[in-house]
């Protein structure tokens, strides 16, 4: 019996060794040499990520702050959902891997640590298991991963500035947050929804550069997630915009059948009103 391991053993060794002589001597990787197209991406990834400007305090003489929402089910946000790499997998793998600030609130006072990030992305559940040599009932513990499939919005945290020095109205995406809707297993019904973390986006951004998104036009098209939320290419709308009382829009329009026209209404109105602060700026 020990005469047959080290047999089998020796083999595998030399098996393992001529294969890595293969590689070696090749000296080129096995994803450059089976291609997954014409030619090997790579513009994506050695694209640069572009440096914020500096802005001095006294120079930024009006700011607002907006909260909104990205729901993943619209037509414009449908690559927030593609299987091969959904954006929810992308933040999951960013906050798992400390690559950007993850925070408990939207206000980033409170941030997680490693074991807090494993227990807002994981959930530990208890399953009832059949022992077949006791033929006995257990209960198990087990580590289930949150489906990605179940991230349907996120919201956005975003300031709207001017810039004096520059004569430049801006907008900065401070952070992002996936939402989580909780369903009762046994009616189906809606029971609540929570936002898991709030990831700083001024961080997140450079890992976010390394991940392309799937075009539904052009395979090939060289967008990453960064230059996605640089250019603004996503469909939302607006929940919360910076006021005294800190109320959101649905804190205003409730009660009354008409009340989710009347939300994104106001929506509507909220983002009119940006356009039209820039646009009042000037004499034309």
């Amino acid at each position: 019996m020990f005469k047959q391991l080290l047999i089998t053993s020796v083999a595998l060794l030399l098996c393992s060794t001529l294969v890595g002589q293969i590689v070696t001597e090749s000296g080129t990787p096995l994803e450059d040499i089976y291609v997954d197209g014409v030619v090997k991406r790579s513009l994506v990834e050695e694209a640069p990520v572009i440096e914020y400007d500096y802005v001095r305090e006294a120079d930024v003489v009006w700011e607002r702050k907006v909260w909104r929402l990205v729901d993943t089910r619209e037509k414009m946000n449908i690559a927030w959902r593609s299987p091969h790499k959904p954006f929810f997998s992308i933040l999951r793998e960013i906050a798992e891997n400390g690559d950007a600030a993850t925070f408990k609130d939207e206000y980033f006072k409170e941030p997680l640590t490693v074991d807090e990030i494993d227990a807002k992305l994981n959930r530990i559940d208890t399953t009832v298991v059949w022992d077949p040599d006791t033929y006995e009932e257990k209960v198990q513990v087990v580590r289930n991963e949150i489906n990605w499939e179940d991230i349907k919005q996120f919201r956005m945290k975003e300031v709207w500035y001017f810039d004096k020095e520059l004569s430049t109205f801006k907008s900065r995406i401070l952070g992002i947050g996936p939402i989580l809707q909780s369903i009762d297993p046994d009616t189906g019904e809606f029971k609540y929804q929570e936002v898991l973390f709030w990831m700083y986006y001024p961080e997140a951004r450079y890992s976010l550069a390394r991940y392309r998104v799937q075009n539904g036009n052009n395979d090939i098209a060289p967008m990453s997630w960064y230059d996605l939320f640089e250019t603004r290419f996503f469909a939302s709308y607006i929940l919360k915009i910076s006021n005294p009382l800190d109320l959101r829009v649905k804190d205003v329009f409730y009660g009354y059948d008409r009340e989710g026209i009347d939300r994104l209404l106001e929506s509507e109105k909220i983002k009119a009103e940006l356009f039209n602060f820039e646009h009042d700026l000037w004499e034309y």
